[in-house]
């Protein structure tokens, strides 16, 4: 699939990973449908930037992918925007430390709801206007702690081993006419409290890797790029993206 005038649906595009990956698809000639929750500032400034600098039609969609009938008022203005879809990247996600024994049912539930039902959800309502890019592509923004997961973070760790698992089934329910993959991030993004924190947290996770130094989200667009540019034949993937952290 060549990026050019493709139409592609980000989720949690405003900020961060998000906004890089919406950068970079921009980059390539992408039309793109950014969707923010709480940031919509953020996501229209991003918007007016890569309309600038890129001259490609940008629209930003609000919704909160907690509730349901949010997230399926976003999958039909997202078909509408441009006449239909090309490709779904589902990057929103709710990271959230919950030390073992302090997670409640509802912190569980928002984590699953955002970063595993909310994914499902809209490719279950796009699947039609994917189908009919031939290939769609859909990409899950996973994490390698879905594989490897840390005790104080055991809602976000398994809301991502779930979205692993919905890759695969999503990869075979809509096999051949869209092609649905997963990108698994390590270190790519310092803690946005900065400061000494970050500082340890870079040296601590450089020397967990086997790279030996932290990425960036420009890692984690290149491997989405791929996906979604780089081959037809790729579908049911996990592609780690984390200096080897996952067998380090």
């Amino acid at each position: 699939m060549r990026l050019d005038g493709k139409r592609v649906l980000v989720t949690g595009a405003a900020k961060r990973v998000g906004a890089a990956l919406a950068g970079a698809l921009a980059a390539h000639g992408a039309r793109l449908i950014l969707h923010c929750n709480r940031s919509r500032r953020e996501a229209e400034a991003l918007a007016r930037r890569l309309r600038a600098v890129h001259k490609t039609d940008c629209v930003v969609l609000v919704a909160d992918l907690a509730e349901p009938r949010q997230v399926a008022r976003l999958a039909r203005e997202a078909a509408r925007a441009f006449g239909g879809l090309d490709a779904l990247v589902n990057n929103a996600s709710v990271y959230a430390k919950h030390p073992f024994g302090t997670a409640t049912a509802a912190d569980f539930d928002l984590q699953m709801a955002v970063n595993a039902r909310a994914p499902l959800l809209l490719a279950q309502a796009l699947a039609p206007a994917l189908a009919r890019a031939r290939p769609g592509k859909i990409v899950n923004i996973a994490d390698w702690s879905g594989q490897r997961p840390y005790a104080d973070w055991a809602p976000y760790c398994a809301s991502k081993a779930a979205l692993l698992a919905l890759t695969q089934s999503m990869a075979k329910a809509l096999a051949p006419k869209v092609l649905v993959n997963a990108v698994m991030p390590g270190p790519v993004l310092e803690p946005a409290s900065g400061g000494a924190a970050a500082r340890r947290w870079k040296r601590a996770a450089a020397r967990a890797n086997l790279v030996g130094r932290v990425g960036a989200p420009a890692d984690v667009s290149a491997a989405v790029l791929f996906l979604l540019a780089g081959s037809d034949f790729i579908t049911g993937a996990a592609v780690p993206v984390d200096g080897g952290r996952l067998i380090a």
